[in-house]
């Protein structure tokens, strides 16, 4: 049984929902559900990698708890977030009789978790709808906050919705069965919020390398905690980035969409692209002198304790501009980033000469 369990609440008015967060939470699943839902009819959505893993016995577990459960598995991976694979979703909901009172539960990462919560938002006008994340990125990042979508050929998430999940569980344990670059990738995402949010939190990672490394529970049920309660507090300020505040979530991500498009969604994994696009946003707030040298190097220094010094992509400098272009941030056809002005603190800056942010690419 689930020992003890971390509880983030995300308060959204009547799109209020919980995050559990432990180790062995996962055989709650159940319980869970019964206590968020009125459904009796489960379409489950997870991939090849984690159906045998653990979808497959969750889907048990369900079924010996009297639910129905249709259980889909895509192809592992990036471009499984595709118009064709969500129109076969809607169409295998169709056929299975999935309705207005049935509920979909997203098992695996964020492609995933983005792919099952695009096809709840859209199917019957709206489906209830559960995360259950079991990669580290998924849990500190995806599942967290609403967004769900799919790409375009050009553009990552550029389809897409706001979906609040009914409820997340995250069970610690998953992380276990994580290759090791899966696993390096979510931490990525877990130094991006002690940079951008919390200076304190960025210590803490610092002083617990070890620990981090060899994945124990306990700092992993911490890690995750904060990070979806340091998430959740800019999402309950601007749930659907009306106010710019939800952007300073996307550090160092204008450089990383421009990676992972430019490697056509195959050759970096999200994490992976967006530590490589920290380094490049730090290094671009190093130009513009916003930074000291010594903040860059603490950054470097923590992102390689970790294994996370990723180099950006080699690629023509303005093939790479005219990707940023078109990230969500760009206003008035003018590039807009978010830069650190001190470990702890992002600001929104606009009017960034393309000289020095072609530059930043050289980390």
């Amino acid at each position: 049984m689930p020992g003890k369990i971390e509880t983030v609440r995300v308060a959204l008015a009547e799109r209020s929902y919980d995050i559990e967060i432990g180790s062995g939470t996962l055989a709650a699943l159940p319980e869970f559900l019964r206590a968020r839902t009125d459904s009796d009819h489960a379409v489950v959505i997870t991939d090849g990698n984690v159906e045998g893993l653990y979808a497959d016995a969750a889907s048990d577990l369900l079924v010996g708890d009297g639910w129905e459960v249709d259980l889909f598995a895509v192809d592992p991976g990036e471009t499984s977030k595709s118009v064709e694979v969500v129109e076969e979703l809607w169409n295998v909901m169709l056929d299975e009789g999935a309705d207005r009172k049935s509920i979909v539960v997203a098992i695996g990462g964020g492609v995933v978790g983005d792919l099952a919560g695009f096809a709840a938002a859209s199917f019957a006008r709206g489906l209830e709808f559960f995360q259950v994340p079991t990669t580290l990125l998924a849990q500190v990042d995806s599942s967290v906050g609403g967004k769900v979508g799919i790409n375009l050929p050009g553009a990552k998430n550029m389809v897409g919705a706001f979906w609040q999940p009914r409820g997340v569980l995250c069970d610690v344990d998953a992380m276990q069965s994580l290759p090791d670059r899966e696993y390096r990738a979510g931490l990525a995402e877990v130094v991006k919020y002690g940079v951008i949010l919390d200076a304190d939190f960025f210590a803490y990672l610092e002083a617990n390398i070890e620990a981090i490394n060899v994945r124990d529970a306990a700092i992993l049920t911490h890690i995750v905690q904060r990070s979806c309660r340091l998430k959740a507090d800019v999402v309950e300020q601007d749930e659907r980035e009306l106010t710019g505040l939800r952007a300073s979530l996307n550090y160092g991500h204008t450089f990383g969409h421009a990676f992972e498009a430019i490697g056509e969604y195959e050759e970096l994994l999200h994490g992976e692209a967006v530590a490589a696009g920290m380094r490049c946003a730090m290094q671009l707030a190093v130009r513009l002198g916003r930074v000291d040298e010594a903040t860059y190097a603490r950054q470097e220094s923590l992102l390689s304790a970790l294994n996370l010094l990723v180099d950006p992509l080699e690629a023509d400098g303005q093939d790479l501009l005219r990707l940023m272009y078109r990230d969500k941030k760009t206003a008035a056809g003018k590039l807009r980033f978010i830069l650190p002005s001190r470990i702890g603190h992002v600001e929104l800056v606009s009017d960034v000469p393309e000289i020095d942010i072609l530059a930043s690419l050289e980390v």
